[in-house]
């Protein structure tokens, strides 16, 4: 595990019955039910937590975790994870360094397959129509056209949309198009 990545925080988990799901997690597994919220989750925590919850749990119509967040050292290490969301879904180069002279290959193709395939979709459909626009982003996709191939502007118009989408999810809030564009 990358270092300042200190421990798993908390998990959300889909369960077919919810009260069920509650009594199994506070009367077998010894956790405190903390909060429900007006979505109907709950939330859980254990005896030594410091948190406010651990556990989150949603009644659904299939069992399953949506997802799972961890505790990092400090915001350095919650960035560099954005960096690292781009390389775990093969959206950066692949490298072949001989005598200190890196040469870029094709993209690494790690990761979740079908996610990287809707990113590059996305991007090869979005990248014209932000090229048009007067924004930081449209600026920024513009120049990337122009210097590139088509191909490789779309595969970098998708990793700066991966690192877009961790950077809202993040933050939690919306995308601004009028903000300072991060290179990419």
């Amino acid at each position: 595990m990358r270092k300042g990545v200190i421990r798993p925080g908390h998990v959300q988990l889909r369960v077919l019955d919810l009260e069920p799901a509650v009594k199994h997690y506070t009367e077998l597994v010894g956790l405190i039910e903390t909060h429900r919220d007006a979505m109907g989750r709950v939330y859980l925590k254990g005896w030594s937590d410091t948190e406010l919850f651990s556990v989150v749990l949603r009644e659904a119509d299939e069992a399953g975790m949506d997802c799972q967040g961890f505790k990092v050292r400090d915001d350095a290490t919650l960035s560099a994870l954005g960096r690292d969301l781009a390389a775990w879904l093969g959206l950066v180069p692949r490298q072949f360094t001989t005598g200190g002279k890196p040469k870029l290959l094709g993209i690494s193709k790690r990761g979740n397959r079908y996610l990287r395939k809707q990113l590059i979709h996305g991007a090869r459909a979005a990248l014209p129509h932000v090229a048009e626009r007067d924004t930081p982003l449209g600026r920024w996709a513009k120049a990337l056209m122009t210097r590139a191939h088509h191909n490789v502007a779309v595969v970098a118009f998708a990793n700066k949309l991966a690192r877009i989408a961790w950077a809202v999810l993040r933050r939690g809030g919306r995308f601004a198009a009028a903000g300072t564009p991060a290179a990419a």
